[in-house]
């Protein structure tokens, strides 16, 4: 099943831009996000938004397999 992943547009303190899925806790508002598309895995909304910003992770609670630190 595919989910809706967010980029948050404000980096966190070491520089990551995170990405979230919809209904994540942790998503920002809507001002503070792009929408990357519908995707079945976190590494392709990952990769998408490495066309935003050139330091991406996911986030820890929804998107942990792409979390990397």
């Amino acid at each position: 099943m595919s989910k809706s992943y967010y980029v948050n547009k404000t980096a966190q303190n070491n520089g990551d831009h995170e990405v979230h899925t919809e209904g994540c806790a942790w998503l920002p508002e809507p001002a503070n996000r792009i929408y990357l598309g519908s995707y079945h895995s976190c590494g392709d909304a990952v990769r998408e938004a490495k066309k935003y910003y050139r330091q991406v992770n996911g986030c820890y609670y929804c998107a942990n397999p792409c979390h990397t630190r």
